[in-house]
């Protein structure tokens, strides 16, 4: 599985653009905004978008996600439905934090944990990994060994806990009982910043060492 990491907005989250080479059917995961830029890369690359995934329903995660959708025709995958109260206050979370209006919507497809999501010939588990939102998912490729995770893990960090229904115990379980048991040799987009490897952050993140 190919993919491309293209950080969006002011608040720089990562969009990932992920396909597969042998059909070039392509995703993006959280387009948070910036649609022009995001769908520039797919016309470069020369893909066929077929789906967009969404991790969790935080503003600056799902912001393009609807406007995209209606203009491809493609269904939006994801988040866990535990996240719908999220994505029905959209107009409200773009007031709050000085983003472009944004209507609220449903996804085409809720995710439960063990779910699998196609690109192309490409397959994403889908594990779900509450704490930092109740319905957060992440989308991972077992022959390649990455794992697109949100917000739920980064570089030397973990995801807020402080917005409505956010867990920090969950978090922690989340992070040590679904994701690391994936193998310390997994390496991850997070959401936000630069990639890392599980294996590096079971070692060194401050917020994993008991």
């Amino acid at each position: 599985m190919k993919y491309k990491t293209i950080p969006v907005t002011a608040y720089q989250q990562n969009c990932s653009l992920i396909w597969c080479e042998y059909t070039n059917k392509a995703a993006l995961i959280d387009p948070g905004g910036d649609i022009e830029v995001l769908l520039a890369q797919v016309d470069a690359l020369g893909l066929q978008l077929e789906k967009i995934l969404l991790t969790h329903g935080h503003l600056d995660h799902v912001g393009g996600a609807k406007q995209i959708a209606t203009r491809f025709e493609v269904p939006i995958i994801g988040p866990h439905q535990a996240d719908a109260f999220w994505l029905q206050s959209l107009s409200k979370q773009a007031e709050m934090f000085g983003f472009l209006h944004a209507d609220a919507f449903e996804p085409d497809q809720w995710l439960a944990q063990g779910d699998v999501v196609s690109v192309g010939d490409e397959s994403l588990s889908v594990l779900h990994c509450p704490g930092h939102t109740p319905g957060h998912v992440v989308f991972y490729n077992e022959i390649d060994g990455i794992a697109f995770v949100g917000d739920v893990l980064f570089q030397g960090s973990i995801g807020r806990t402080d917005f409505p229904q956010g867990d920090y115990g969950q978090l922690i379980a989340s992070i040590k009982e679904t994701l690391l048991p994936l193998g310390d040799g997994v390496v991850f987009v997070p959401g936000h910043g630069p990639m890392s490897s599980l294996g590096h952050e079971r070692t060194n993140n401050p917020f994993l060492q008991d």
